[in-house]
């Protein structure tokens, strides 16, 4: 059988159980602000656009696929950010896929001359789909000829088609983040209205979309002093802690920038076994900024899925040269460069 075969008899085997979904994780989170916390929507005072891709365990064909964009923006005379995020989450080779678009606000309060606190909302539609032709059941699978005749046609299925395969629900988030000139402190509640993901018609009590907790936590460490024509030397110890249902997970590293260079290592843990080392590299110069991270696995799966791969692109206009002047009166007073 081939790894496309496997997958989709391993889906349909997990369709039949209780099954708890997770959510997407991605490794260069300073890069998907808005997945990690809406709190830290509006970081920058011109507009910020981002792209992201994640091919997970890509010796599998398409195993795990994720794409999104973004945009937010911080609007200074009501103290708010505003963003919009779009993602894509393709599994198996396209047997289940995940789209969604939220929009998300965030709050600026100033407790005192070094400290803030934001807290931001985020509400969206999520539709989930099946695609029903590309399952493979035990019927047809051949004893010798596997899942297609010799003359490479799908053997036919007894199993009944459902009415529907498509499942749509509003699915509601919200996070606080304190953060200072030094160290910054946030935590996520992420689908706080539980919602029912099941394609069945009626209700159920199992294919809720649990409540997904994150805590996440850094600080900026000044290296070099550099000129105004330059960028700061700094390393940026991070933490993230998360729980859904009985799934725990923790990542710990830091991130290192230097002239238009950065880089990156991270420990991620699941509590029971090792997940991955995360190795990233990338470069950032006025407007843009681009990321790639590999994630080497350690778990038991290592000799089966070749990690993962993950592309972020950052188009921040605070970086043009009006924006930089336009700016020279609302320097930023805190630690968050590593998430602009």
């Amino acid at each position: 059988m081939t790894s496309k075969q496997i997958l989709s008899l391993l889906f349909l085997i997990l369709s039949m159980v209780p099954v708890k979904a997770q959510d997407v994780v991605f490794s260069q989170f300073f890069a998907a602000p808005l997945e990690l916390n809406p709190a830290l929507t509006g970081l920058t005072h011109e507009p910020r656009i981002i792209l992201n891709y994640r091919n997970q365990w890509p010796a599998l064909p398409n195993a795990y696929v994720t794409y999104s964009a973004s945009y937010d923006q911080y609007f200074y005379k009501v103290n708010s950010g505003i963003g919009a995020n779009i993602l894509s989450d393709i599994e198996g080779d396209g047997i289940y896929q995940t789209n969604r678009i939220d929009l998300s606000y965030a709050y600026d309060l100033r407790m005192n001359e070094n400290l803030y606190l934001r807290g931001g909302l985020e509400g969206g539609v999520v539709q989930r789909r099946l695609d029903w032709d590309k399952l493979l059941f035990l019927d047809q699978l051949d004893p010798i000829n596997g899942p297609t005749d010799p003359a490479g046609n799908p053997y036919p299925t007894e199993e009944e088609r459902p009415d529907n395969l498509t499942r749509s629900y509003f699915d509601f988030s919200a996070g606080l983040l304190a953060y200072s000139p030094h160290f910054y402190a946030g935590l996520t509640l992420k689908h706080i209205n539980a919602p029912d993901e099941s394609i069945l018609d009626v209700e159920t009590d199992f294919a809720q979309r649990p409540i997904l907790y994150s805590f996440h936590a850094g600080a900026e460490l000044v290296l070099v002093e550099n000129n105004k024509r330059q960028t700061k030397t700094f390393i940026s110890p991070n933490v993230i802690l998360a729980k859904q249902t009985d799934f725990y997970q923790v990542n710990v590293g830091a991130y290192f920038r230097t002239w238009y260079l950065f880089g990156g290592a991270w420990y991620r843990h699941t509590f029971t076994n090792p997940d991955a080392a995360i190795l990233l590299v990338g470069f950032q110069k006025d407007v843009l900024k681009v990321g790639y991270s590999y994630d080497l696995t350690l778990s038991d799966l290592s000799s089966y899925t070749a990690g993962g791969h993950e592309i972020s692109v950052v188009l921040n206009f605070d970086e043009t040269e009006w924006a930089k002047r336009k700016r020279n009166q609302r320097k930023y007073t805190d630690c968050l460069r590593m998430f602009r």
